[in-house]
């Protein structure tokens, strides 16, 4: 009687049905919901002298992966299993240079549990570390093979997210858009995660182009920073005009209002350049919230002191006290940037390089037309409706920034903003008019008005 024996090259194919069978057993019934779990993300910051890296580990997936009940108690995950945390993290990265020779990987701060979401997944907590990435010596910080399998090695269908968020030598500066450089999930055939080459060529600039991107990033700052610029317009709104007691008189002449101005932005610029300093190389540090609220108050002194004179004369060091305000919140952009300390030195010469440039450009193309504006009764409900814009401004900050997160003023600052160009056109043109029109007047006199003491 003739036997029959099972066909072999159906046996692979039963063996990967079985292994795909016990994977989603092993999975659970809480991996087969109806959406998918978050991704984990990894924010590359290349630098000359290594790599600042950001992890972002949601909690849902961090807890199987780690082995404790993190979901329970997220407020106080931190201080409870930070070292255990820290010495998780160390152990599933390692980043190996071409040549073989592994990176030094030193586990940094670990911020506080917050919300996050992701457009697939929707709303989840999230855990964020920050890293930094040593090559050995003589190997570039720019081409290396990332190992990394946090959470990954135990919750199998996760996946890792890596991009490059900033690259100093090639100039990437700012907070634009990350660059995705790749995805980190498991091998289901070999079973294994396979590491991820990160290769951004050869530095495309070097020094010279992370200046150039510094000075960028210093002028983007202060023409997206609406309040700095408004304080520092409304406190040059009667730096052309004498005072008369508690009232501003008429314009005081163009070497009196330039000498003015120029004493104004400078001791502005000496005030924010000190304390952007301080706050760069860690000196000096405050929290965001209270120096956000300090920027609003600098606002709406300038905006008083632009209806009645409250420190005529005194200008100059107003702009200064407050300039040493406003360069605390210029130095946590570059704090941010965690640069070692020849980039950093570089980058707070760029930086506050474009600041200047940028309130020059602002001071050139709006100034003139103040002074012209000046010389005619026009500018005094222009001066008045500048002044009381601005501290309408503040006062939405304040209570932003202290009770409510969010107002309708502050969504109405920001549409105003937007119109910036169009305003300025506008002040051109009534300037214009309003001196040629006062000039065509049979009283006009070009003699300047006598300073009051």
């Amino acid at each position: 009687m003739k036997t029959t024996t099972p066909n072999l090259l159906f046996r692979p194919l039963i063996w990967r049905c079985y292994a795909g069978l016990l994977l989603l057993l092993s999975i659970g019934p809480g991996r087969l919901a109806a959406h998918p779990m978050p991704n984990s993300l990894v924010v590359l910051d290349l630098q000359p002298g290594g790599v600042a890296a950001e992890l972002q580990l949601p909690l849902s997936e961090l807890e199987p992966a780690f082995g404790h009940q993190l979901l329970l108690h997220p407020e106080s995950l931190v201080a409870e299993f930070g070292p255990q945390l820290r010495a998780y993290l160390a152990q599933h990265i390692r980043p190996v240079s071409p040549d073989g020779r592994p990176w030094t990987v030193r586990v940094g701060a670990l911020q506080q549990v917050h919300d996050a979401e992701q457009t697939a997944t929707g709303p989840y907590q999230e855990l964020t570390a920050q890293l930094w990435l040593q090559p050995p010596t003589g190997a570039s910080a720019r081409t290396f093979t990332l190992h990394y399998d946090a959470i990954v090695h135990q919750v199998v269908t996760h996946v890792i997210l890596v991009s490059v968020r900033r690259d100093w030598a090639a100039g990437r500066v700012g907070d634009d858009a990350p660059t995705a450089v790749g995805v980190i999930r498991l091998d289901v055939r070999n079973n294994v995660v396979p590491p991820l080459v990160v290769d951004q060529g050869a530095a495309t600039g070097g020094w010279w182009a992370g200046l150039r991107g510094m000075v960028g990033l210093g002028m983007r700052h202060i023409a997206e920073g609406t309040d700095h610029l408004l304080f520092l317009l409304a406190l040059l709104l009667p730096a052309p005009l004498l005072a008369a007691g508690s009232r501003w008189g008429g314009f005081g002449g163009v070497r009196y209002s330039l000498r003015r101005l120029l004493r104004i932005v400078t001791a502005f610029t000496l005030g924010h350049s000190l304390t952007l300093l301080a706050g760069a190389l860690g000196w000096l540090r405050l929290p965001a919230p209270p120096v956000e609220v300090l920027i609003a108050v600098s606002i709406l002194v300038s905006a008083g002191h632009a209806l009645r004179p409250l420190f005529p004369g005194g200008e100059a060091y107003v702009a200064a006290g407050f300039g040493l305000v406003h360069g605390l919140a210029f130095a946590s952009t570059l704090a941010g940037l965690h640069l070692s300390a020849g980039p950093m030195a570089l980058s707070i010469l760029g930086f506050n390089l474009g600041i200047e440039l940028m309130q020059l450009l602002v001071i050139g193309l709006t100034v003139p037309w103040l002074l012209l504006l000046s010389r005619t009764p026009r500018y005094a409900p222009v001066r008045v409706v500048g002044a009381v814009g601005a501290a309408v401004a503040a006062l939405a900050w304040i209570i932003e920034r202290t009770v409510l997160d969010g107002t309708p003023f502050s969504a109405l600052v920001a549409r105003a903003a937007g119109l910036a160009p169009w305003l300025l056109a506008l002040l051109a043109a009534g300037a214009l008019l309003s001196y040629r029109r006062y000039r065509a007047q049979p009283a006009y006199s070009p003699q300047l008005p006598t300073r009051l003491s």
